[in-house]
Protein backbone atom coordinates (compact mmCIF):
# COMPACT_ATOMS: atom_id res chain seq x y z
CA UNK A 1 0.00 0.00 0.00
CA UNK A 2 1.32 2.91 -1.19
CA UNK A 3 2.18 5.31 2.07
CA UNK A 4 0.42 9.31 2.05
CA UNK A 5 2.04 12.01 2.41
CA UNK A 6 0.71 15.26 4.74
CA UNK A 7 -0.02 16.87 1.49
CA UNK A 8 -2.45 14.30 0.30
CA UNK A 9 -4.24 14.65 3.58
CA UNK A 10 -5.74 18.15 2.30
CA UNK A 11 -5.21 20.48 5.70
CA UNK A 12 -6.15 23.82 5.91
CA UNK A 13 -3.00 25.81 4.70
CA UNK A 14 -2.00 26.82 8.75
CA UNK A 15 -1.69 23.54 9.89
CA UNK A 16 -0.07 22.26 6.47
CA UNK A 17 2.90 25.06 7.46
CA UNK A 18 3.21 23.98 10.52
CA UNK A 19 3.79 20.68 9.44
CA UNK A 20 6.32 21.94 7.14
CA UNK A 21 7.56 23.77 10.09
CA UNK A 22 8.15 20.88 12.12
CA UNK A 23 10.06 18.74 9.33
CA UNK A 24 7.43 15.90 9.23
CA UNK A 25 7.46 14.41 5.83
CA UNK A 26 4.71 11.84 5.79
CA UNK A 27 2.36 10.62 8.52
CA UNK A 28 3.23 7.50 10.73
CA UNK A 29 0.84 4.11 9.87
CA UNK A 30 -1.12 5.34 13.13
CA UNK A 31 -1.88 9.04 11.39
CA UNK A 32 -1.69 7.98 7.76
CA UNK A 33 -4.50 5.47 9.16
CA UNK A 34 -6.92 7.43 11.86
CA UNK A 35 -6.42 11.38 10.33
CA UNK A 36 -8.79 10.81 7.35
CA UNK A 37 -11.62 9.27 9.16
CA UNK A 38 -11.35 11.99 12.33
CA UNK A 39 -11.30 14.39 9.51
CA UNK A 40 -14.66 13.05 8.14
CA UNK A 41 -16.32 13.16 11.48
CA UNK A 42 -16.31 9.65 12.50
CA UNK A 43 -15.47 8.20 16.23
CA UNK A 44 -12.74 6.39 16.31
CA UNK A 45 -10.51 3.32 18.49
CA UNK A 46 -6.92 3.29 18.01
CA UNK A 47 -4.54 0.58 19.19
CA UNK A 48 -1.19 2.37 19.31
CA UNK A 49 1.85 2.31 21.37
CA UNK A 50 3.54 5.83 23.37
CA UNK A 51 5.35 7.23 20.81
CA UNK A 52 3.83 6.49 17.15
CA UNK A 53 2.78 9.43 16.72
CA UNK A 54 -0.48 9.61 17.94
CA UNK A 55 -0.57 13.30 19.56
CA UNK A 56 -0.77 14.17 15.81
CA UNK A 57 -3.00 11.84 14.92
CA UNK A 58 -6.17 13.22 17.04
CA UNK A 59 -4.38 16.85 17.26
CA UNK A 60 -4.20 17.57 13.32
CA UNK A 61 -8.40 16.68 12.94
CA UNK A 62 -9.19 19.10 15.96
CA UNK A 63 -6.89 22.13 15.02
CA UNK A 64 -8.91 21.57 11.52
CA UNK A 65 -12.85 21.55 12.88
CA UNK A 66 -11.79 24.47 15.83
CA UNK A 67 -13.29 27.75 15.28
CA UNK A 68 -10.30 30.09 16.60
CA UNK A 69 -13.14 33.08 16.33
CA UNK A 70 -15.37 30.98 19.26
CA UNK A 71 -14.25 31.18 22.79
CA UNK A 72 -15.56 28.48 24.11
CA UNK A 73 -13.96 25.07 24.77
CA UNK A 74 -14.35 22.93 21.58
CA UNK A 75 -12.15 19.96 21.96
CA UNK A 76 -11.77 18.42 25.19
CA UNK A 77 -8.58 16.08 25.56
CA UNK A 78 -8.39 13.81 28.88
CA UNK A 79 -4.74 12.36 29.81
CA UNK A 80 -3.75 9.90 32.74
CA UNK A 81 -0.93 12.06 33.88
CA UNK A 82 0.42 16.08 34.62
CA UNK A 83 3.38 14.96 32.11
CA UNK A 84 1.32 13.41 29.02
CA UNK A 85 -1.02 16.88 29.61
CA UNK A 86 2.09 19.05 29.41
CA UNK A 87 2.96 16.85 26.42
CA UNK A 88 0.03 17.08 24.26
CA UNK A 89 -0.26 20.71 24.98
CA UNK A 90 3.10 21.28 23.73
CA UNK A 91 3.14 19.27 20.38
CA UNK A 92 -0.79 20.87 19.91
CA UNK A 93 0.75 24.29 20.51
CA UNK A 94 3.30 23.79 17.60
CA UNK A 95 1.02 22.51 15.33
CA UNK A 96 -1.62 25.48 16.43
CA UNK A 97 1.64 27.91 15.68
CA UNK A 98 -0.35 29.72 12.67
CA UNK A 99 -3.60 29.98 14.30
CA UNK A 100 -5.11 31.79 17.08
CA UNK A 101 -6.66 28.65 19.23
CA UNK A 102 -5.73 28.89 22.48
CA UNK A 103 -4.61 25.37 24.20
CA UNK A 104 -4.86 25.03 27.86
CA UNK A 105 -3.43 22.05 30.20
CA UNK A 106 -4.59 21.94 33.35
CA UNK A 107 -3.71 19.42 36.63
CA UNK A 108 -3.32 18.78 39.76
CA UNK A 109 -0.44 20.24 41.56
CA UNK A 110 -0.83 23.40 39.67
CA UNK A 111 -2.20 25.83 41.42
CA UNK A 112 -6.24 26.16 40.55
CA UNK A 113 -6.58 29.92 40.73
CA UNK A 114 -3.98 30.12 37.33
CA UNK A 115 -6.38 27.67 35.19
CA UNK A 116 -9.10 29.65 36.17
CA UNK A 117 -7.95 32.84 35.33
CA UNK A 118 -6.93 31.01 31.80
CA UNK A 119 -9.90 29.46 31.73
CA UNK A 120 -11.65 33.25 31.68
CA UNK A 121 -10.31 34.66 28.86
CA UNK A 122 -11.16 31.75 26.79
CA UNK A 123 -9.90 28.33 25.35
CA UNK A 124 -10.64 26.46 22.57
CA UNK A 125 -9.08 22.91 23.59
CA UNK A 126 -8.43 21.81 27.19
CA UNK A 127 -5.58 19.14 28.34
CA UNK A 128 -6.34 17.65 31.11
CA UNK A 129 -6.16 14.84 34.05
CA UNK A 130 -9.78 13.44 34.82
CA UNK A 131 -9.29 14.80 38.67
CA UNK A 132 -8.73 18.04 37.52
CA UNK A 133 -11.07 18.28 34.76
CA UNK A 134 -13.98 17.72 37.30
CA UNK A 135 -12.72 19.57 40.11
CA UNK A 136 -12.90 22.51 37.36
CA UNK A 137 -16.54 21.14 36.41
CA UNK A 138 -17.62 21.57 40.08
CA UNK A 139 -16.57 24.53 40.09
CA UNK A 140 -18.28 25.61 37.46
CA UNK A 141 -15.23 27.23 35.98
CA UNK A 142 -14.79 24.97 32.79
CA UNK A 143 -18.16 24.28 30.84
CA UNK A 144 -18.87 21.46 28.20
CA UNK A 145 -21.88 22.56 26.08
CA UNK A 146 -19.55 23.63 23.12
CA UNK A 147 -17.51 20.65 22.76
CA UNK A 148 -17.30 18.89 19.63
CA UNK A 149 -14.34 16.27 20.42
CA UNK A 150 -13.55 14.62 23.40
CA UNK A 151 -10.03 12.49 23.12
CA UNK A 152 -9.49 9.82 25.61
CA UNK A 153 -5.94 9.43 25.25
CA UNK A 154 -3.94 6.03 27.21
CA UNK A 155 -7.50 5.35 27.93
CA UNK A 156 -6.05 2.05 29.82
CA UNK A 157 -3.92 3.37 31.84
CA UNK A 158 -6.89 5.84 33.18
CA UNK A 159 -8.63 3.18 33.67
CA UNK A 160 -5.81 1.35 35.70
CA UNK A 161 -5.11 4.50 37.50
CA UNK A 162 -8.98 4.25 38.82
CA UNK A 163 -10.18 7.44 37.00
CA UNK A 164 -12.99 5.23 34.92
CA UNK A 165 -16.14 7.40 37.59
CA UNK A 166 -14.39 10.95 36.10
CA UNK A 167 -14.26 9.68 32.78
CA UNK A 168 -17.79 8.70 32.66
CA UNK A 169 -18.93 12.06 34.71
CA UNK A 170 -16.84 13.97 31.88
CA UNK A 171 -18.55 11.77 29.20
CA UNK A 172 -21.99 12.79 30.31
CA UNK A 173 -21.18 16.60 30.77
CA UNK A 174 -20.40 16.55 27.17
CA UNK A 175 -22.84 17.11 24.38
CA UNK A 176 -24.56 14.20 22.94
CA UNK A 177 -23.76 15.10 19.43
CA UNK A 178 -20.20 15.21 19.31
CA UNK A 179 -17.24 12.89 17.91
CA UNK A 180 -15.05 10.59 20.45
CA UNK A 181 -11.84 9.52 19.79
CA UNK A 182 -10.23 7.10 21.83
CA UNK A 183 -6.46 5.99 21.95
CA UNK A 184 -5.31 3.19 24.28
CA UNK A 185 -2.23 0.55 24.29
CA UNK A 186 -4.39 -2.21 24.68
CA UNK A 187 -8.27 -2.88 24.58
CA UNK A 188 -9.26 -5.14 27.87
CA UNK A 189 -13.01 -5.45 28.26
CA UNK A 190 -13.52 -2.16 30.46
CA UNK A 191 -12.26 -0.71 27.68
CA UNK A 192 -14.64 -1.94 25.04
CA UNK A 193 -17.68 -1.61 27.90
CA UNK A 194 -17.07 2.23 27.51
CA UNK A 195 -16.36 2.64 23.57
CA UNK A 196 -20.15 0.11 23.38
CA UNK A 197 -21.17 2.90 25.42
CA UNK A 198 -20.29 6.42 24.54
CA UNK A 199 -19.05 5.75 21.23
CA UNK A 200 -20.97 5.83 17.93
CA UNK A 201 -20.02 2.99 15.54
CA UNK A 202 -16.49 3.62 16.08
CA UNK A 203 -13.73 2.95 13.40
CA UNK A 204 -10.97 0.69 14.85
CA UNK A 205 -7.61 1.23 13.86
CA UNK A 206 -4.72 -1.10 15.11
CA UNK A 207 -0.75 -0.39 14.23
CA UNK A 208 -0.06 -4.16 13.84
CA UNK A 209 3.41 -5.29 14.78
CA UNK A 210 5.10 -6.91 11.86
CA UNK A 211 7.41 -10.08 12.59
CA UNK A 212 10.87 -8.47 11.95
CA UNK A 213 13.87 -10.04 10.85
CA UNK A 214 16.79 -7.91 12.63
CA UNK A 215 20.23 -8.21 10.27
CA UNK A 216 23.18 -9.35 12.12
CA UNK A 217 24.56 -6.06 13.40
CA UNK A 218 26.18 -5.11 16.42
CA UNK A 219 23.52 -2.95 18.05
CA UNK A 220 24.53 -0.37 20.90
CA UNK A 221 22.85 3.05 22.81
CA UNK A 222 24.32 5.57 24.49
CA UNK A 223 22.33 7.59 27.47
CA UNK A 224 22.63 11.37 25.50
CA UNK A 225 20.96 14.52 26.14
CA UNK A 226 19.71 16.60 23.14
CA UNK A 227 22.14 19.56 23.41
CA UNK A 228 25.00 16.96 23.91
CA UNK A 229 24.11 15.00 20.63
CA UNK A 230 26.36 16.59 18.09
CA UNK A 231 29.31 16.63 20.32
CA UNK A 232 28.75 12.75 20.88
CA UNK A 233 28.16 12.03 17.15
CA UNK A 234 31.42 13.98 16.53
CA UNK A 235 33.39 12.34 19.20
CA UNK A 236 32.30 8.41 18.46
CA UNK A 237 32.93 9.34 14.65
CA UNK A 238 36.75 10.44 15.67
CA UNK A 239 36.89 7.39 18.62
CA UNK A 240 35.97 4.87 15.62
CA UNK A 241 37.81 6.64 12.97
CA UNK A 242 34.56 6.08 10.52
CA UNK A 243 35.05 6.76 6.77
CA UNK A 244 31.38 5.94 6.37
CA UNK A 245 28.13 6.70 8.31
CA UNK A 246 24.78 7.06 7.62
CA UNK A 247 23.05 9.74 10.56
CA UNK A 248 19.20 9.32 10.46
CA UNK A 249 17.43 12.24 12.33
CA UNK A 250 13.42 12.74 12.16
CA UNK A 251 12.82 16.17 10.61
CA UNK A 252 14.10 17.63 7.51
CA UNK A 253 15.58 20.68 9.87
CA UNK A 254 17.30 18.60 12.10
CA UNK A 255 18.82 17.19 9.08
CA UNK A 256 19.80 20.91 7.94
CA UNK A 257 21.06 21.73 11.67
CA UNK A 258 22.76 18.58 11.87
CA UNK A 259 24.77 18.68 8.39
CA UNK A 260 25.33 22.50 9.25
CA UNK A 261 26.93 21.57 12.72
CA UNK A 262 29.05 19.04 11.29
CA UNK A 263 30.35 21.49 8.21
CA UNK A 264 31.30 24.00 10.58
CA UNK A 265 33.43 20.95 12.60
CA UNK A 266 35.03 19.92 8.85
CA UNK A 267 33.48 16.98 8.60
CA UNK A 268 32.88 15.77 4.62
CA UNK A 269 29.22 15.74 5.42
CA UNK A 270 25.96 16.31 3.57
CA UNK A 271 22.01 16.06 3.69
CA UNK A 272 19.51 14.35 2.07
CA UNK A 273 15.82 14.51 2.80
CA UNK A 274 12.42 15.33 0.90
CA UNK A 275 13.26 18.99 -0.10
CA UNK A 276 15.61 17.88 -2.29
CA UNK A 277 15.17 17.35 -5.93
CA UNK A 278 16.13 13.91 -7.90
CA UNK A 279 18.84 15.78 -9.32
CA UNK A 280 20.15 17.17 -5.82
CA UNK A 281 20.07 13.31 -4.28
CA UNK A 282 21.42 12.23 -7.13
CA UNK A 283 24.65 14.58 -6.71
CA UNK A 284 24.74 13.45 -2.84
CA UNK A 285 24.68 9.76 -3.30
CA UNK A 286 27.20 9.44 -5.85
CA UNK A 287 29.48 11.76 -3.82
CA UNK A 288 28.93 9.28 -0.59
CA UNK A 289 29.25 6.38 -3.01
CA UNK A 290 32.82 7.96 -4.29
CA UNK A 291 33.80 8.62 -0.41
CA UNK A 292 33.57 12.41 -0.64
CA UNK A 293 31.24 12.10 1.74
CA UNK A 294 31.80 10.18 4.32
CA UNK A 295 29.02 11.34 6.78
CA UNK A 296 25.20 11.44 5.21
CA UNK A 297 22.51 12.87 7.07
CA UNK A 298 19.01 11.75 6.30
CA UNK A 299 15.42 11.31 7.24
CA UNK A 300 13.71 7.79 6.60
CA UNK A 301 11.76 8.81 3.84
CA UNK A 302 14.56 10.04 1.79
CA UNK A 303 16.98 7.11 3.24
CA UNK A 304 14.78 5.27 0.84
CA UNK A 305 16.45 3.23 -1.72
CA UNK A 306 19.86 3.55 -0.39
CA UNK A 307 22.00 1.09 -1.28
CA UNK A 308 25.90 1.33 -0.42
CA UNK A 309 27.54 -1.51 0.55
CA UNK A 310 30.40 -0.20 2.13
CA UNK A 311 28.69 1.77 5.05
CA UNK A 312 30.41 0.88 8.49
CA UNK A 313 27.91 2.77 11.01
CA UNK A 314 24.54 3.61 11.05
CA UNK A 315 23.98 6.31 14.02
CA UNK A 316 20.22 6.87 15.24
CA UNK A 317 20.30 10.31 16.05
CA UNK A 318 16.85 10.76 17.19
CA UNK A 319 15.13 7.22 17.72
CA UNK A 320 12.65 6.27 15.15
CA UNK A 321 8.94 6.40 15.90
CA UNK A 322 8.49 2.23 15.51
CA UNK A 323 10.61 -0.37 15.40
CA UNK A 324 10.12 -1.53 11.70
CA UNK A 325 11.33 2.04 11.20
CA UNK A 326 14.35 0.42 13.21
CA UNK A 327 15.49 -2.24 11.74
CA UNK A 328 15.44 -0.39 7.86
CA UNK A 329 17.51 2.17 9.51
CA UNK A 330 20.07 -0.48 11.04
CA UNK A 331 19.67 -2.55 7.91
CA UNK A 332 21.88 0.07 6.22
CA UNK A 333 24.92 -1.08 7.36
CA UNK A 334 26.34 -5.03 7.63
CA UNK A 335 25.73 -5.50 3.99
CA UNK A 336 27.52 -7.84 1.57
CA UNK A 337 28.75 -10.33 4.63
CA UNK A 338 30.67 -7.51 6.07
CA UNK A 339 30.19 -6.03 10.13
CA UNK A 340 28.20 -3.69 10.79
CA UNK A 341 27.61 -1.51 13.97
CA UNK A 342 24.54 0.53 14.69
CA UNK A 343 24.54 3.38 17.62
CA UNK A 344 21.25 4.66 18.89
CA UNK A 345 20.85 8.06 21.06
CA UNK A 346 18.35 8.13 23.81
CA UNK A 347 17.58 9.74 27.13
CA UNK A 348 14.35 10.06 29.03
CA UNK A 349 11.03 8.20 27.49
CA UNK A 350 13.33 7.50 24.44
CA UNK A 351 14.74 4.17 26.86
CA UNK A 352 10.88 2.93 27.08
CA UNK A 353 11.33 3.16 23.00
CA UNK A 354 14.50 1.36 23.48
CA UNK A 355 12.77 -1.74 25.55
CA UNK A 356 10.11 -1.88 22.55
CA UNK A 357 12.28 -2.11 19.64
CA UNK A 358 14.14 -4.99 21.69
CA UNK A 359 10.94 -6.60 22.69
CA UNK A 360 9.16 -6.73 19.33
CA UNK A 361 12.70 -7.37 17.26
CA UNK A 362 14.46 -9.94 19.51
CA UNK A 363 17.35 -7.60 18.76
CA UNK A 364 19.96 -7.36 21.70
CA UNK A 365 20.63 -3.61 22.32
CA UNK A 366 23.36 -3.05 24.64
CA UNK A 367 24.41 0.17 26.62
CA UNK A 368 27.44 1.96 26.46
CA UNK A 369 29.10 4.44 28.32
CA UNK A 370 29.42 7.83 26.78
CA UNK A 371 33.00 7.73 25.99
CA UNK A 372 34.82 11.78 27.57
CA UNK A 373 38.01 13.47 25.86
CA UNK A 374 40.52 11.44 28.59
CA UNK A 375 38.61 7.99 27.05
CA UNK A 376 39.35 8.51 23.65
CA UNK A 377 43.12 7.73 23.61
CA UNK A 378 42.33 4.45 25.67
CA UNK A 379 39.92 3.36 23.22
CA UNK A 380 41.48 4.51 19.42
CA UNK A 381 44.57 2.46 21.13
CA UNK A 382 42.40 -0.96 22.04
CA UNK A 383 40.87 -0.75 18.82
CA UNK A 384 44.22 -0.63 17.46
CA UNK A 385 45.37 -3.42 19.25
CA UNK A 386 42.66 -5.69 18.44
CA UNK A 387 43.42 -5.05 14.69
CA UNK A 388 47.05 -6.19 14.94
CA UNK A 389 46.17 -9.01 16.80
CA UNK A 390 43.43 -9.96 14.09
CA UNK A 391 46.69 -9.47 11.46
CA UNK A 392 48.80 -11.33 13.19
CA UNK A 393 46.33 -14.36 13.60
CA UNK A 394 45.83 -13.88 9.50
CA UNK A 395 49.02 -14.50 8.75
CA UNK A 396 50.44 -13.56 5.19
CA UNK A 397 53.21 -10.59 6.69
CA UNK A 398 56.58 -11.99 4.62
CA UNK A 399 56.90 -9.31 3.20
CA UNK A 400 56.53 -6.59 6.30
CA UNK A 401 58.34 -9.19 8.63
CA UNK A 402 61.88 -8.53 6.16
CA UNK A 403 61.31 -4.74 6.88
CA UNK A 404 61.00 -4.93 10.38
CA UNK A 405 64.08 -7.22 10.16
CA UNK A 406 66.12 -4.79 8.95
CA UNK A 407 65.12 -2.34 11.26
CA UNK A 408 66.16 -4.81 14.00
CA UNK A 409 69.70 -5.22 12.42
CA UNK A 410 70.13 -1.36 12.90
CA UNK A 411 69.97 -1.41 16.48
CA UNK A 412 66.49 -0.93 16.87
CA UNK A 413 64.24 -3.35 19.41
CA UNK A 414 60.83 -4.97 18.39
CA UNK A 415 58.91 -2.79 20.98
CA UNK A 416 60.96 0.45 20.22
CA UNK A 417 59.65 -0.13 16.52
CA UNK A 418 55.89 -1.39 17.47
CA UNK A 419 55.12 1.53 20.14
CA UNK A 420 56.47 4.09 17.19
CA UNK A 421 53.98 2.42 14.63
CA UNK A 422 51.28 3.03 17.24
CA UNK A 423 52.67 6.08 17.76
CA UNK A 424 52.29 7.22 13.63
CA UNK A 425 48.91 5.19 13.90
CA UNK A 426 47.32 7.32 16.19
CA UNK A 427 48.75 10.72 15.29
CA UNK A 428 46.99 10.20 11.93
CA UNK A 429 44.07 9.19 13.45
CA UNK A 430 43.85 12.36 15.66
CA UNK A 431 44.53 14.70 12.55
Amino acid sequence: MKSLTFKELHLSKDVERAVEDLGFEEPTPIQAQSIPFILEGRDVIGQAQTGTGKTAAFGIPALEMIDPDVKKVQVIVLCPTRELANQVAEELNKLAKYQKTKILPIYGGQPIERQIKALRRGVQIVIGTPGRVMDHIERKTLRLNAVEMVVLDEADEMLDMGFREDIEDILNEVPEERQTILFSATMPKPILRLTKRYQNNPQMIKTVHKKLTVPLVEQYYFEVKRHVKPEVLCRLIDIYNVKSSLVFCNTKKQVDTLAETLRSRGYLVDALHGDLKQKQRDKVMASFRKGDIETLIATDVAARGIDVENIEVVFNYDIPQDEESYVHRIGRTGRAGREGTAFTFAAGKDIRKIKSIQKHTGAKIIRKKVPSQSDVEDIRAELLSQKVKDAVDAGHMGEYIHWVENLLEEDYTSVDIAAALVKIVLSDVKK
